[in-house]
């Protein structure tokens, strides 16, 4: 079984995707120092997880669009 995420981590992760779209890409590197731009957070450990949810769906996100395109 795969580790299960708080639901801090993935109300602040929706949060931060709805508020900047733009500036969240499907690398984990670059997404960290974004979600520390933005978010005030308590730990790397919290940081961390929340760049790794946020990458998640925007790497989601990416394979939806290209699923929808191949179907049209």
């Amino acid at each position: 079984m795969g580790k299960v995420r708080t639901s801090l981590v993935k109300r602040t992760a929706r949060k931060l995707l709805q508020l900047y779209p733009d500036e969240f890409t499907d690398d984990f590197e670059h997404n960290k120092q974004v979600v520390n731009k933005y978010v005030v957070v308590q730990s790397k450990k919290l940081r961390n997880q929340i760049a790794g949810y946020v990458t998640r769906l925007v790497k989601l996100r990416k394979r939806r669009e290209a699923a929808e395109k191949e179907s049209v």
